[in-house]
């Protein structure tokens, strides 16, 4: 019985000593920093990809089908430039969030990203 005592994970916690505590402590704090970050990083890049695919979409100008064709009565060019605009905008700004992020994610815990 006393053998198991002193190989319980309980006791050996209580044991260990101050720079072995610090070191699990930031061993967590860093792991769950690390995965925040790539998982951020990962959807800024999930979100620029869904940004990109609807401003092409944009493009299709086919309503119901591949034959069909929006007329020109029923298209607003001044809502469409707006649209695009703002979606050119929103792209540039994820690019750049999506390059600082990749950055500083290699800067601060030496590895990289790959993008999906």
């Amino acid at each position: 019985m006393e053998e198991q005592v002193k190989s319980a994970a309980f006791l050996e916690s209580l044991k260990r000593n101050n720079e072995k505590i610090r070191d699990d402590r930031a061993s967590a704090i860093a792991e769950d920093a690390q995965l925040m970050y790539k998982r951020e990083t990962e959807d800024l890049a999930l979100s620029l990809k869904r940004l990109k695919r609807e401003q092409e979409n944009m493009l299709d100008m086919s309503p119901t089908d591949a034959n069909s064709l929006v007329l020109a009565s029923d298209f607003d060019a001044k809502d469409y430039v707006a649209k695009d605009l703002e979606m050119s905008v929103k792209i540039r700004n994820l690019e750049i969030k999506l390059e600082l992020a990749k950055k500083r994610y290699a800067h601060l815990f030496g590895g990289t990203i790959n993008e999906l």
